[in-house]
């Protein structure tokens, strides 16, 4: 397998160009196709795989942090006569499952990341689609908030995966076909199943696009677009970006480590230890530790697929947490906090998502307070140490954790509530219980019986306890863990986003490994060959 970095910059892109002229920036794409980031496709058509997306990532960040100044941000293709064909077929037909599941997870994160800045910073996507835009290249464009189609009566918007791959749109573009875009349901229906996509007036009327221009005017129009759109977001005066340099790690077969965060391997377990540290009084503590841990769950994610439970622990002095998250907090109408505070709510919910087993451990010498508290509310399990650490039973220390103003909302999940919410749904008057307790340090046993934690095992059987608990999930199908915690860290309400990763993405991968898509006739392996798909007509 190959081994996935996820570290980028403009300099070093191979398929995308970025440029700013002021409050418009232009985002182009032109994929080098014998770029791919494992060998045996060829990027053909602008089609793109997860290095392609990797950059696209990237270059969201840089206009988030680096460039305060873009208010208006162009997607194009630096090809003629094509967008983006979408994601590669030979890539997905030659991947094994779990790649093209994080592929689909990240590519989704990806466009929600787009919509999280359409949202929160004040920037307005326009999709210029200046040739023909299939399957994942709609996508992409869906995920803008305009979109601008050539009118040459060639260039067309279409999602083909169901007639002509056998598969879905697996980064959301059935659901922002109707829960984004409104487009009628029957209309999408008709749409979906079509393989040559829609043109033109018909794909205005339908919704599919905001406007048709002719070849002759695209330019002109879509810059007089932009321009307008970043004219509704005034720059605030004296702004200048911060840069995001390249992040510091080591990487040995122990594990990876950096400042703020590190994760270390314990393959006989099949488990990580992820430790997070709190402030160590350096500037930038967030958005260090924010960046190391995203970093940390993406590589974790697409080159450590056996260690299949992640070890959350925290160290450091929870008043200095909860006093850099009051600075924040009473900073967010300062732009770079702003950005920090949503940076770190969008990490925390890639954690949320993450294919894996999640426990805290609550210890003496942990910082689980405020905004690092969301980290272990966002485990499937907590367990907090009653009594004297294991390596010291002399002292008077003790495991404490901390409510705060952050873990009432300041970091929704995908369905919108906080994490307090999804654990107490149904129960407001727990949450009203909990509000009153915000501030105070609370003890194991208080902990426990307020439900913020799973159990408290007293230091005799702290270590048995914890080992028990790793060692049975050890055992279990990770296919039903997967299953099974993704149901439970979503209750309550359906979002746009929870449908895209708890209903589209699930249908889309089982469907890739049914023999009507996989199999040795089915759509993904025969496309291209000009023989039809054999299917089995059962409905399962």
């Amino acid at each position: 397998m190959v081994e996935v970095s996820f570290d980028r910059s403009p300099d070093m892109y191979r398929h995308w160009g970025l440029r700013t002229d002021g409050p418009v920036a232009w985002l182009e794409l032109d994929v080098d196709e014998q770029g791919g980031l494992v060998p045996g496709y060829e990027l053909k058509l602008n089609s793109y795989d997860l290095g392609v997306d990797i950059e696209l990532y990237d270059a969201v960040q840089r206009l988030r942090f680096e460039h305060p100044e873009v208010r208006a941000v162009v997607v194009t293709s630096a090809k003629e006569k094509v967008f983006c064909a979408g994601a590669n077929i030979r890539m997905l037909a030659g991947s094994a499952h779990e790649w093209k599941v994080n592929f689909c997870k990240f590519t989704n994160e990806t466009r929600n990341g787009m919509e999280d800045a359409s949202e929160h910073s004040g920037l307005t996507f326009i999709a210029a689609v200046n040739g023909s835009c299939a399957g994942g290249g709609y996508e992409l464009a869906l995920a803008c908030d305009r979109i601008l189609l050539i009118d040459d009566n060639s260039s067309s918007v279409a999602l083909p995966e169901v007639p002509l791959l056998g598969v879905l749109p697996g980064t959301g573009g059935l659901t922002r076909l109707t829960d984004k875009r409104h487009v009628r349901k029957d209309l999408a229906d008709v749409f979906a199943t079509r393989s040559d996509g829609v043109r033109g007036k018909t794909a205005v009327d339908w919704g599919l696009v905001d406007e048709v221009v002719p070849r002759r005017d695209f330019r002109t129009v879509v810059e007089q677009r932009a321009r307008e759109a970043a004219a509704r977001h005034p720059r605030p005066a004296d702004v200048r970006g911060i840069q995001l340099a390249p992040l510091e790690r080591e990487i040995s077969d122990e594990g990876i480590f950096y400042r703020y965060v590190r994760g270390e391997f314990d393959r006989p377990g099949g488990l990580v230890r992820i430790t997070v540290r709190g402030p160590d009084g350096g500037d930038g503590w967030l958005l260090a530790l924010t960046r190391e841990l995203d970093d940390l769950i993406l590589r974790l994610r697409a080159n450590e697929p056996e260690l299949g439970t992640w070890v959350l622990r925290t160290e450091g002095d929870r008043e200095r947490v909860l006093a850099e998250e009051q600075r924040l907090l009473s900073a967010k109408d300062d732009w770079l906090a702003n950005e920090i505070l949503h940076y770190y709510k969008r990490t925390l919910k890639r954690l949320d998502v993450t294919s894996r087993s999640l426990v805290a451990l609550v210890e003496p010498g942990s910082c689980f307070a405020g905004l690092l508290l969301e980290l272990a509310l966002a485990c499937d399990v907590q367990y907090m140490l009653d009594g004297p650490p294991i390596e010291d039973p002399d002292s008077e220390e003790r495991a404490q954790l901390t409510l705060s103003e952050a873990n009432f909302g300041t970091f929704p999940m995908g369905n919108g509530l906080s994490r307090l919410q999804s654990r107490f749904y149904g129960h407001e008057d727990h949450l009203d219980w909990l509000r009153r307790e915000a501030g105070q340090p609370l003890s194991a046993a208080r902990a426990r019986e307020l439900g913020l934690v799973t159990d408290a095992p007293d230091d005799l059987d702290w270590e048995d306890e914890i080992r028990i608990v790793l060692e049975n999930r050890a055992a279990l199908s990770p296919d039903a863990l997967t299953g099974m915690e993704a149901n439970h860290r979503f209750t309550g309400p359906e979002t746009m986003e929870t449908k895209i990763f708890g209903r589209l993405s699930a249908w889309q991968n089982w469907i890739f490994v049914r023999p009507n898509a996989s199999g040795p006739e089915g759509a993904l392996r025969r496309y291209g060959t000009g023989q039809r798909a054999v299917y089995d007509r059962k409905r399962v």
